[in-house]
Parts: C-alpha cells; structure tokens; sequence
C-alpha cells in the first residue's frame, strides 16, 4: 500500500527533531529506538562537555595554580591546564561533528525510506536492515573502526600540532600547570623568519636540510643505478653473490650500523684515521669538523642508501626486452647510445615517484643525522642546533631537550609544506602521472 505523498519529507522532519523519530514514523520501531538511545547518549555528553571544550580552547584557561593559606597550611591549588583544556576541547569538538554527521545520516535515511513507502514498499524490518548493510555496505562497516582510530590517533594530534604553532607554549615562562598557554597568532613563525636569534638558526638549518636532500637522494639514487649496471653486465660471474653483499648493508639495523659507523669515525681512536696514519695521512676530524660531519653523514647515508635502489634498479633491468637493445645493435647503437637511449628513460619513468619519495624522505631523515652525529658539532651562531642538525632533528632538541613547543609545531608546519609542495609539484611532472602505459 503506498503512503501518502509527502511521508519522506514528514520522515525526514521527525528524525530532525529527533533522531529514531522518522523510523518509528516508517514503522522501523527498533531501530528507531536504537537510534533515539543513541542521540540520547550523543547529547548527554555534549551538554556536558561541549560548552566547556569551546571556553577551554577559546580562553586556554584563566586561573594558574597557587597556594592559598588555609589555617597555618598553605594549599595548593590547581589551576586550570592549558594543554589537557586544549585536547579534550579537541575530542569533544571531533565527537561533536561525528554527531552531526551521523545525524545527518539519519535524516536522510528517513527521507529514503519515507521516499520507498510513498513507491508502495515494504520498510524493511530491524534483521532486514542489517542484511542490507552486511551485503552492500560491509566495507564502509568493516572500515567504521579503524577510520575512529585514524580520527583520533592521527588527525587529532596533527590538529593539536598545528594548533600549538599558534600559541607559547614553551619553557620556562609557559609551562603549565604552574604557568598557563595563551594564543599568540603568527607570532612563531614571525619570529623564525625575522626575529634574530631564531631567524639565524632557522635559515641556516633549513639551506643545509635542502644541500643534504638533494645530496643524499642523488648519491644514493646514482650510486645505485651504477652497482646495479656493474652487476648486471654479462662478464659479471656470481651476480646473486654481488647483490647479497651489497645489501648487507641495507639489512643491518641502521641503529647498530650507525653506531658502529659513528665508533669508526672517532677523531681519536676510530679506525679509519688509524688507517690513513699508516699510509702517512694526517688524522681527519670526521665527527668534529662541520665541514668534514657533513661529508661524513652523506658518505654513511650512501653506505645504506645505495643498496635499496640498486635491489630497484635491477628489477627494472631484468624487465627491460632484450629485443629493444637487439634492435639498437642492428642500427649500430654503441653501449652508451643503448644507455641514453633505453636504459636510463626506463628506469627514469619507473622510478621518477620513488625518487621523489626518497627526496621528502630525506628532508625528514632523522635516524643517520641523530645516530651518528646528534647534530653536532655545535654552531656557536644557532640556537639550540648543531651544524649537521636538520629541520626534523632541530625539532626534536627544542621539543625533548629544550620545552620550545611552539617553535618546535612552527617548524613541524613548515616541514610538511615544503615536502607536500615539492613532491605533488615534482610528481605532477613526471612521464610516471603523465601517462597511463608503459613508453612503447
């Protein structure tokens, strides 16, 4: 029997006012009250909670811990902290738009199932529904949870990151509970751009973070290229030998590797400048040197860079057709043409994406810089950073060592918009987005 024309729309209104209200009007009477038992729980915290989020992340509190004399006693007592006011604001304002989206859902489902009952259908029962789900929307269910998780464990501390580039939270004057957290606008990033002693370090770290990219992607990226060429060519005996030791180096914990290499590098008793006293050169200062900590940090970086793109690269070779190169020798191509011709844009096209995925990595190197010179030596001209720091580990010491927050989330920002720009900017030209099939 068909319902009168408009039933949808009535539908859609009850569950407005009301989640489950619009089910029960399309006679989904346990659904319906599912869902009121829902938005009912749904709102008994954000009554509870929501208006103290708001006034928590607007204001980041307003009364600082302190002692009150209570007799001959002095109490402590605790005033608001910033910080816990910050995230639970934040989860209450996530859970707050996980609400209106599902009532959002609701309504609209009202509205489709008011719309199916206009056509003369049968609402379908509580068992019914659920089968309807199991079989059609099973993968948004199954991805219900883990999108929750992503929610709140990885969205949320990103937000919360961004949110405190914007405030001073920092040691020693705004650490709560003892000192509250304010806004303070742009204020971070004016400081690292213009501000003197910020300003200084900031440049300075972020032109080495760019040379040490663009060094370490293309030593490790062409030094791959040429073991696997070398290893590749038909003179070559044993070649599964060859490549096992080579990758030997990618295969050891890059925490022992480092370590060991930073013991080998030692100034004072490291055995390579044991090494070079035997054929009469004078000690070099590896690790105490800027210039030659910097040299050191690329040469070690090499050492567990090349292996990953040499295993890359002769993949791609062994994928080549021996017919392209057949035809090449008919034409009198040399080895080189060959190279220039069909090695190289082959394996160009295949891994253009890596590379660039290798470039953004490097900007966020932490492990070879933090493991094997923790930045150092120090840089008398910077401000909490050593002369091999990078962005990311210059983040690091101002957020574990030194309390900075704020400088710390600034930078943090800053990092994911230099990475984000270059690669899509990198990436959109490449033949590998460009094109669909393979070069012919």
């Amino acid at each position: 029997m068909k319902a009168s024309p408009g039933t949808g729309k009535k539908a859609a209104v009850l569950s407005a006012l009301f989640w489950g209200l619009g089910q029960i009007f399309n006679r989904q009477y346990l659904k319906g009250i599912l869902l009121m038992l829902l938005e009912a729980v749904g709102l008994f915290y954000l009554i509870n909670n929501l208006p103290r989020a708001v006034w928590g992340i607007y204001t980041l509190g307003t009364q600082t811990s302190q002692f009150v004399k209570v007799g001959r006693i002095a109490k402590k007592i605790h005033g608001d902290h910033s910080i816990h006011l910050l995230i639970t604001g934040l989860i209450t304002l996530l859970v707050f738009f996980i609400f209106v989206w599902i009532y959002v859902l609701v309504v609209k489902d009202a509205k489709a199932v008011g719309k199916l009952r206009e056509e003369g259908k049968t609402p379908n029962n509580f068992l019914e529904s659920l089968a309807y789900v199991k079989e059609t929307k099973f993968a948004y269910l199954f991805l219900a949870l883990p999108a929750t998780a992503v929610l709140f464990f990885t969205i949320m501390p990103i937000i919360f990151m961004i949110l405190l580039a914007f405030t001073n939270y920092s040691a020693p004057d705004h650490v709560p509970p003892e000192k509250l957290v304010s806004w303070v606008g742009f204020q971070n990033f004016v400081d690292l751009l213009q501000l003197g002693t910020w300003s200084g370090t900031f440049y300075g770290v972020l032109t080495w973070t760019i040379i040490w990219a663009v060094l370490a992607t293309v030593t490790c990226y062409f030094g791959g290229i040429l073991v696997a060429l070398l290893i590749q060519q038909p003179g070559v005996k044993m070649k599964t030998m060859w490549r096992t030791i080579f990758i030997i180096p990618y295969a050891i914990p890059q925490l022992l590797s480092f370590l060991i290499m930073r013991n080998m590098f030692n100034g004072e008793f490291g055995p390579i400048n044991q090494y070079l006293s035997y054929f009469g050169l004078g000690k070099l200062p590896w690790l105490s040197d800027p210039f030659w900590a910097k040299v050191t940090v690329l040469i070690v970086n090499m050492w567990v860079g090349i292996p990953v793109t040499m295993v890359l690269v002769i993949g791609i070779l062994t994928t080549i057709p021996k017919d392209m190169y057949e035809a090449a020798e008919v034409d009198g191509a040399t080895a080189w043409h060959k190279f220039k011709a069909i090695t190289m844009p082959m394996i160009l096209y295949s891994t253009a994406p890596i590379l660039i995925g290798q470039f953004a990595g490097n900007i966020n190197n932490f492990n070879v810089i933090f493991l094997l010179t923790n930045g150092n030596p120090p840089n008398g001209e910077y401000q909490y950073a050593g002369s091999t720091d990078l962005l990311v580990t210059w983040l690091y010491k101002l957020t574990l060592d030194n309390n900075k927050y704020n400088i710390a989330a600034a930078i943090g920002i800053i990092i994911f918009i230099i990475v984000a720009s270059l690669s899509i900017w990198s990436y959109r030209r490449t033949k590998s987005f460009k094109e669909e099939d393979m070069i012919q």
